[in-house]
C-alpha cells in the first residue's frame, strides 16, 4: 500500500519551503540540544579514537557503525515529532535496524561512487536521489532495494530544489568545521533533524499506519 501511495505522492507532486524546513529544525534541535550534541561528541570521539589508535581500522569503523549511529538522529527526530520524552539510549536505537541501514549505506555509496567516477553528473543526481533512503527503510519498512529506489523516484520529482537543500546542508556543516569543528555538534544534528522534517512533511500521511 505504501507504494501505491508513493506513486500518487509524485504523480500529484509537491512542494517545500527550504527555509521554514531549517528553521523548523533549529527549533527540533533546541528541543534536545545537550543529548543532540552530546552523541555528535560521541561519534566524534568514536572516529578520532580510530584514527589515532586504529589506523588500520578507521575507515572499517566509518563503513560498520556510521550508518546506525547516523540513523539514530532521525529516531530522536521522530520522537521529538512525536512528542514522546528522548532518553540518551534512543539515540542508538539505528542498531535495531543495522541490516537495512547498513545495506543502504553500503550499496548506495558504492552506486554514487561509480556514478561521480565514471560519469560525474549521475553521481550527483543519485547523491542526491538516495537522500531519503534510509528514511525510507526506518520508516517505511522496505528493504534496502526498495528503500533507494523509493526515494530516487521521489525526489527525482523535485530533484533541483532537493539539490539546493542538499547545498544548504553543505554550507551549514561547512560553517561548522570552520569554527573549530565544534559547529558540527550543532549543525550536523540541525541537519539531520532538517532531513526528517523534509521526509516527515511528505510522507506523513503514507506512513502513518
Amino acid at each position: 500500500m505504501s507504494k501505491e501511495k508513493l506513486a500518487l505522492l509524485r504523480e500529484r507532486g509537491y512542494d517545500f519551503d527550504i527555509k521554514d524546513i531549517f528553521l523548523r529544525a533549529w527549533q527540533m534541535y533546541l528541543k534536545e540540544p545537550l543529548q543532540s550534541s552530546a552523541f555528535m561528541m560521541f561519534i566524534f570521539s568514536l572516529q578520532l579514537l580510530a584514527i589515532l589508535y586504529l589506523k588500520d581500522f578507521a575507515l572499517l569503523q566509518g563503513i560498520f557503525l556510521a550508518p546506525p549511529l547516523y540513523s539514530g538522529f532521525y529516531l530522536v527526530a521522530n520522537k521529538i515529532s512525536m512528542k514522546q520524552q528522548v532518553v540518551y539510549p534512543d539515540f542508538f536505537k539505528g542498531f535495531n535496524f543495522y541490516i537495512p541501514v547498513f545495506s543502504i549505506w553500503l550499496i548506495g555509496q558504492i552506486i554514487t561512487a561509480f556514478g561521480l567516477v565514471l560519469f560525474v553528473i549521475p553521481g550527483i543526481y543519485l547523491a542526491v536521489a538516495y537522500s531519503f533512503s534510509v528514511l525510507m527503510a526506518l520508516f517505511g519498512g522496505f528493504d534496502f532495494w526498495t528503500a533507494l529506489e523509493e526515494s530516487r523516484k521521489l525526489i527525482t520529482v523535485r530533484w533541483l530544489k532537493f539539490f539546493l537543500f542538499t547545498l544548504v546542508v553543505i554550507v551549514i556543516n561547512v560553517l561548522g568545521i570552520m569554527s573549530f569543528f565544534l559547529g558540527l555538534l550543532v549543525t550536523v544534528p540541525v541537519t539531520y533533524y532538517a532531513t526528517y522534517i523534509l521526509f516527515e512533511d511528505l510522507t506523513k500521511d503514507i506512513f502513518a499506519e
